[in-house]
């Protein structure tokens, strides 16, 4: 678990390491309005592979860095590179490794139909018919929507946008996922089986970069985990174990700890021979059963 450290002791990392796919180091970004956000403190780094989830407080600055990973704001100060390349002066070479789903799913849909939105890349970028069709399947299927392929995508509910959306950003099969609140309007099973997706694309080699508020989910959704503060501070970063534990952190952000985290915190504040916090169901009733020995 690493701590942000004291401002004249934060060292740039400058270079991404060979599994590095994402690196932010110390960006700073001031809009229109005078709002200033410094993503300093801890480096951001996702690695190939990982599932990286982003916490803050709303106006902490997550979203500010998607955009800068992503290439829709150029750092001011600092470093960010995207598979070694400095995504605003270089999207071009990188965008077809790169699948986005952002909070607002309605500005994604474009196409007539569910399976014509999802063919979208892959058309643009020249692929063959039967190379899209092919990859539209496999979204569809990715997602369960299989029965939406010719539905309307703006007469969907916002769980079934934000599938579809989701579907559209795999049809390029990326190797760097980046998601801006992906269980938003999503139902328990819908959430559960976004997960199993993640989990799966994640051991076959993509990146995953998720801001998400969905804080109960994450010990299931992320291998690694940063916590933002007020004004974009990173924070704090470790496993989803390591950083619930650290609840002064958590609380000076204004994140709760996952509900099966908080419960364990208090059974030690209660009982000093308590179990260590558990955050999932099985772990935690394993965890009672040898405890009540």
């Amino acid at each position: 678990m690493s701590y942000e450290t004291a401002p004249d002791e934060h060292v740039h990392a400058h270079e991404a390491g060979p599994d590095d796919v994402v690196l932010v180091s110390c960006v700073q970004h001031s809009y229109e309005d005078g709002t200033a956000v410094h993503l300093c403190g801890l480096d951001f780094i996702a690695k190939r592979g990982q599932r990286v989830a982003v916490l803050g407080p709303n106006g902490a600055g997550k979203t500010t860095m998607l955009y800068h990973i992503l290439g829709l704001m150029k750092a001011q100060e600092g470093l960010v590179r995207v598979f070694g390349r400095d995504p605003a002066e270089e999207w071009p070479e990188i965008r077809q490794r790169i699948g986005v789903v952002l909070q607002n799913v309605d500005e994604q849909l474009l196409a007539p139909t569910v399976a014509e939105d999802i063919a979208f890349s892959p058309r643009q970028y020249g692929l063959s018919e039967p190379d899209i069709a092919a990859r539209v399947d496999r979204a569809l299927g990715l997602l369960d929507i299989e029965k939406l392929r010719d539905r309307v995508p703006h007469n969907l509910s916002g769980g079934e946008k934000r599938k579809v959306a989701m579907a559209g950003a795999l049809a390029m099969k990326p190797e760097l996922l980046v998601l801006d609140e992906p269980f938003e309007g999503l139902d328990p099973a819908s959430r559960e089986r976004m997960g199993e997706m993640l989990k799966l694309l994640a051991g076959d080699g993509t990146t995953i970069v998720m801001a998400t508020h969905d804080i109960d989910s994450v010990p299931d959704m992320a291998d690694y985990a940063y916590v933002m503060a007020p004004g974009g501070q990173i924070a704090l970063s470790g496993t989803p174990a390591e950083v619930f534990s650290a609840a002064d952190v958590l609380a000076a952000g204004n994140i709760r700890p996952p509900v099966l985290a908080s419960l364990f915190m208090r059974l030690r504040e209660e009982s000093a021979d308590a179990p260590t916090p558990a955050l999932n169901v099985d772990a935690a009733v394993e965890a009672l059963i040898e405890w009540r020995g």
